[in-house]
């Protein structure tokens, strides 16, 4: 079964999110508004117990923090993603480090992380530039708390849901 680590943020940064994605994101229908903290990746028994562990020490030793996402952004040209960004990208990416460790480490990175919220994907390059063209100027200003990550599972038709929660219960 596939597995996957995310941040959810808060209703209104979903509802915004979701005003764009359910126009421009085939994914729309599939799972809620996210960061991504750890990609999918297929796990037996053993592999989910071993993670379960893992992520409520991590959890155990960090702290809340906060996130404000101040802007669209592209992947383009590495691919046709626009997306809301976050201000500072580094507690994420603190965040990323610490979960990426021990029993979920990975043993090859298909891109450098990046902290983002995706509004559109898998659209052509024309497409993709005409919805950044139109985003871009449009102003985000959506701080949140991240206090919780989110270990989520793939259901039998790709939809995605909650298997546990962990709250981040370390001292600033």
């Amino acid at each position: 079964m596939n597995f996957g680590i995310v941040v959810f943020p808060p209703k209104a940064v979903q509802d915004a999110a979701n005003s764009y994605r359910k126009r421009f994101d085939p994914h729309y229908t599939l799972i809620q508004p996210h960061l991504t903290i750890r990609e999918a990746e297929a796990w037996d028994e053993e592999s989910l117990k071993q993670a379960v562990s893992w992520l409520t020490a991590v959890s155990a030793k960090h702290a809340p923090f906060s996130v404000r996402l101040n802007r669209f952004s592209t992947f383009y040209p590495v691919s046709n993603v626009v997306y809301m960004a976050p201000e500072r990208p580094e507690p994420l990416a603190k965040l990323h480090e610490a979960v990426c460790q021990g029993p979920l480490a990975l043993s090859e990175r298909k891109y450098t992380f990046a902290p983002h919220l995706t509004v559109a994907q898998e659209v052509g390059g024309d497409e993709m530039h005409d919805i950044y063209a139109s985003l871009r100027p449009v102003p985000l200003d959506f701080p949140f708390v991240v206090d919780r990550l989110h270990l989520l599972y793939q259901t039998d038709n790709g939809a995605w849901t909650a298997h546990q929660t962990f709250l981040l219960q370390g001292q600033g």
